[in-house]
């Protein structure tokens, strides 16, 4: 069987070790925190100044405003001082970056990428589409975040991408988001909650309603239910456990798309934000959402999460709800199908499901789509990022895993009306691990988490053995071709 076509495109995007952003650092011990306090305000203020000033001279350059970063892990040790005497701002950024590190967010592999259109087409070319591309980076500890980069295709189809910012920052967690009181309740239900105490916080409460709002709500429900047994304790933990896994974050607009950098916030993504699926998504009155469908790992169990956004300067992020939220490899449809919601969905490491929902955030009833079936994707198959909508049906990028543990990617084709029937799919790989692609942390892997359709032109990047990521091109016609025969 002839090969389709695949062009990889000279880009490579690789790991950069300099590109920091500043942690907490704090010992567990509370002993040795207040040993480490002691030896700094032993310090003389003309001895803390001078080691302030050599702090400046080797990390100012590194960060934005790091001295009011240095001041912030300061607020977070305060109640160790055992000094009523006022500190002097030298004295508390000193104290503070002695609580503080630098952390390497793509030291170690820069992943799995997605790539959407960018909310922004202004100044492109005609012809041309600018694009944002979402990677996973990993550094210390294999924790993992999500990057971004800016790229163009241009008309006569050659893709640059923009200069990288030497700098990264996280962003201002908003401390009284907004939370969907459906939204919780269903999730409540699922985590067998659905008692007199949860139904007693949720009652005052509005459709959309505030962390504030909640807070005083349960303190109600605490107090005029003392002393308190055991149940409530345990459904006032899950409600405060669940508004931690539900959050919103807001970048400054001068922040460039390469400094933005979604950092792990609640416990159950503490390990990490693993390979967030990027779509474009287009309601039926025309509205545009970008959502992304995310694995967080606390290093014992994992969650599929969602994000969305609109200009990827605010993010909400939010836990999903309902039996068929199980594993990882999520990717949902660009558009409802016949009013409703799809997606793709793994459910049992093995075979690729679809499923469908009048809601978003909530997934039940999967039906398998898809089962393994040539010898380079017997022992699993799955998906590589949201399906795309060609005149022929639903493009679906798939991966599969073969002997070795050899990942490929692979391709299939759904009805556009009725996406659970399959109108065919390759016999053989699109794209293989080949050279070089074959070496880095986990060898012989090939994968992507989405793509996008330019006029005649498929771009597809992907991930080489999860170290660094490159672009491949294919033509639409010569791939529809292949899998209609």
């Amino acid at each position: 069987m002839t090969r389709i076509p695949v062009f990889r495109h000279p880009i490579t995007l690789l790991p950069e070790s300099g590109r920091v952003i500043i942690r907490p650092f704090i010992p567990a011990n509370p002993q040795r925190l207040t040993s480490i306090i002691g030896r700094a305000l032993a310090l003389t203020e003309d001895e803390a100044e001078r080691e302030l000033e050599t702090l400046r001279l080797e990390f100012t350059s590194r960060h934005f405003d790091i001295e009011g970063l240095l001041l912030e892990h300061f607020a977070k040790i305060r109640s160790h001082l055992f000094t009523q005497r006022p500190l002097s701002r030298t004295r508390e950024i000193l104290i503070g970056a002695l609580f503080s590190g630098e952390y390497a967010l793509e030291s170690a592999a820069l992943f799995n990428p997605s790539i959407v259109p960018h909310p922004s087409q202004q100044g492109v070319p005609e012809g041309g589409l600018r694009f944002v591309m979402s990677l996973r980076a990993t550094g210390e500890g294999h924790i993992s975040s999500i990057e971004f980069r800016v790229g163009l295709i241009h008309p006569d189809g050659h893709i640059s991408l923009d200069d990288v910012s030497r700098f990264v920052t996280v962003p201002e967690i908003e401390p009284n988001p907004n939370y969907r009181k459906r939204s919780f309740i269903l999730k409540f239900h699922e985590m067998g909650f659905d008692n007199d105490y949860a139904n007693a916080v949720m009652a005052p409460l509005a459709n959309e309603f505030t962390r504030s709002d909640l807070n005083k709500s349960v303190g109600t429900v605490r107090h005029e239910n003392q002393p308190g047994s055991h149940e409530l304790k345990r459904t006032l933990e899950c409600i405060q456990w669940l508004a931690d896994s539900n959050y919103e974050l807001r970048f400054p607009a001068k922040l460039g798309m390469s400094e933005r950098i979604i950092f792990p916030v609640s416990t159950n993504e503490s390990n990490g934000i693993e390979d967030a699926r990027f779509v474009r998504f287009t309601d039926d009155d025309g509205s545009i959402t970008y959502y992304a469908t995310y694995t967080a790992y606390n290093g014992r169990a994992i969650l599929p999460q969602l994000i969305e956004t609109h200009d990827f300067l605010h993010f909400r992020v939010l836990t999903l709800n309902g039996s068929a939220v199980q594993n990882k490899g999520m990717s949902l449809f660009p558009r409802r199908i016949n009013g409703r919601y799809a997606m793709l969905s793994r459910q049992d490491d093995e075979n690729l499901f679809i499923m469908f929902s009048d809601n978003p955030h909530y997934w039940n009833d999967p039906e398998i789509l898809m089962r393994p079936a040539e010898v380079w994707e017997s022992v699993k198959i799955g998906n590589c990022g949201s399906p795309i909508e060609t005149p022929e049906g639903w493009l679906v990028i798939t991966h599969g895993v073969g002997p070795m543990r050899k990942y490929c990617i692979g391709a299939a084709l759904l009805d556009l009306e009725d996406p659970t029937k399959v109108i065919g799919r390759l016999k053989e790989p699109l794209l293989s691990p080949e050279g070089l692609e074959r070496e880095g942390y986990v060898p012989n892997v090939v994968y992507s988490c989405g793509s996008l359709l330019h006029g005649d032109t498929l771009i597809l990047p992907y991930a080489m053995s999860d170290k660094a990521t490159a672009i491949a091109s294919v033509a639409l016609a010569d791939l529809l071709s292949a899998l209609r025969n």
